[in-house]
């Protein structure tokens, strides 16, 4: 019996332990989970009428890696966009495991602090929300990947598919946060 329950009181204790550290997290502070990104951080591709925006890129911050995190990726997908066939909004790569936010706007040009992969329209930075008006608002995803790649790894330009195999087996956690967009026209 007094085997048992030392048994049990060892669970107990590893069981808090592994629940005492905080989970690897993506947060915004432009805007919460499942809620409305702001016009600004809409797209403003000139050429496509749907994008209404500024595209300043929201601002993003992570925290809590994993151990051995060496370097991160990063996805923006609208699973909704193209009616249903998904838009890779943005994706970058090669971020290093010192960096843990990216501030309004940074993300909107090129930086030495991410690799740009090519989204759906071609562009190697962040490029926002383009919803067709009179349309429920779309989903666009973030999610945030703690990596044990070397940040100069991976070439730059890779489609979203070829970053997701590139990635396979170097994942050590991950973390999603979704805003909404509507078009208000």
């Amino acid at each position: 019996m007094k085997k048992m329950t030392l048994s049990a009181a060892m669970l107990a204790l590893l069981s808090t332990a592994a629940f005492a550290a905080d989970p690897f997290t993506l947060t915004s502070s432009s805007f919460k989970d499942g809620a409305m990104m702001d016009a600004k951080h809409a797209g403003n591709i000139k050429s496509n009428p749907n994008c209404v925006g500024e595209n300043v890129s929201p601002q993003l911050s992570w925290s809590n890696p994993p151990a051995g995190t060496v370097s991160y990726a990063i996805t923006m997908v609208d699973p909704e966009g193209r009616a249903g066939q998904g838009v890779d909004h943005w994706h970058a790569y090669g971020i290093p495991a010192s960096v843990t936010s990216f501030a309004e706007g940074e993300t909107s040009q090129p930086s030495d602090k991410f690799v740009g992969g090519k989204g759906t329209a071609g562009q190697t930075v962040y490029v926002g929300p383009c919803t067709p008006p009179g349309t429920t608002p779309h989903q666009y995803i973030f999610i945030m990947f703690a990596t044990d790649l070397d940040p100069k790894a991976l070439p730059p330009g890779l489609s979203r598919a070829e970053l997701i195999e590139k990635l396979n087996g170097h994942v050590k956690a991950s973390s999603s946060i979704t805003g909404l967009f509507k078009n208000p026209y």
